[in-house]
């Protein structure tokens, strides 16, 4: 086996793979807005991969070939195909990204004038919708997302492509489940930052837009689930429901809940 075979299947393995993804610390970038992102949010990149021959890359991939300064590699379409994601084209461009692992404990975002909010999201079983959720956050104004327990990675390439390069833009770190994540709220309050972790969770607590949000926040949602376990009840200092029917769902219920969030405090200004 060549050399260029090898690394062929070495990135067919992060298209797949999570075990591979995690011990190489690489990860696939697809699409266009995401590649941006990560130019634009100076993501470790290592390697871009495009198609040779006809039909051209497109203007934007050859503007990114030719502009960013990361090394390049061609590969004919039908080598290129191999990499392609489940139900795609094959693509013009593909970035190998380094993943970033940062520590809960060294997470120290926002100040008392400046409050954070961070999102936290406990044990997600799609890729696709852990990536939608990243997504809400980042346009909400959340400075940091938490993933709990051994949910869906956020270095999936389902998960890369639906954050729309928000997975860029914010750490995303993870954690076992609430004790880190009371711990976290515990040193930012030793830090003088008011905070309060606030559960979403539709069978009980006082309706979202009755509870004030003008301090710190830390937001846990459960993933497509009505209730958070017992063990997140008890961690909340508050838990609030989104008075629908039950069919919000979660990035839909994180984008409503992140929404009034920002509401309360554009308010405040």
């Amino acid at each position: 086996m060549n050399t260029r075979n090898a690394e062929v299947q070495t990135w067919q393995a992060y298209l797949k793979n999570r075990a591979t993804r995690t011990r190489d610390g690489r990860f696939l970038v697809y699409g266009e807005r995401p590649i941006l992102r990560a130019l634009e949010c100076r993501w470790p990149l290592e390697t871009f991969v495009y198609r040779l021959g006809a039909p051209e890359p497109s203007a934007w991939a050859r503007r990114v070939l030719d502009s960013s300064g990361v090394p390049s590699v061609g590969l004919v379409p039908e080598v290129m195909a191999e990499l392609a994601e489940p139900t795609e084209s094959v693509p013009d461009l593909v970035a190998v990204a380094v993943t970033r692992r940062p520590e809960l404990e060294d997470f120290q975002p926002g100040s008392a004038d400046e409050p954070p909010t961070v999102v936290v999201i406990d044990r997600p079983a799609s890729p696709a919708r852990l990536g939608a959720l990243i997504r809400s956050s980042v346009a909400f104004g959340a400075e940091g997302v938490i993933v709990t327990g051994s949910g869906a990675d956020h270095y999936d390439p389902q998960s890369v492509r639906a954050s729309d390069g928000a997975l860029f833009a914010v750490p995303v770190l993870r954690a076992s489940g609430p004790a880190q994540v009371v711990a976290f709220r515990d040193r930012q309050q030793q830090r003088g930052i008011d905070t309060r972790i606030v559960g979403s969770d539709d069978h009980g607590g006082i309706a979202l837009d009755d509870l004030e949000f003008g301090g710190a926040t830390v937001l846990v949602l459960g993933d497509d689930t009505e209730t958070l376990a017992p063990a997140w009840q008890q961690a909340c200092d508050e838990l609030v429901c989104i008075p629908t029917d039950g069919t919000l769902g979660s990035p839909a219920a994180a984008a409503v809940a992140l929404y009034e969030i920002s509401r309360q405090r554009r308010a405040l200004r």
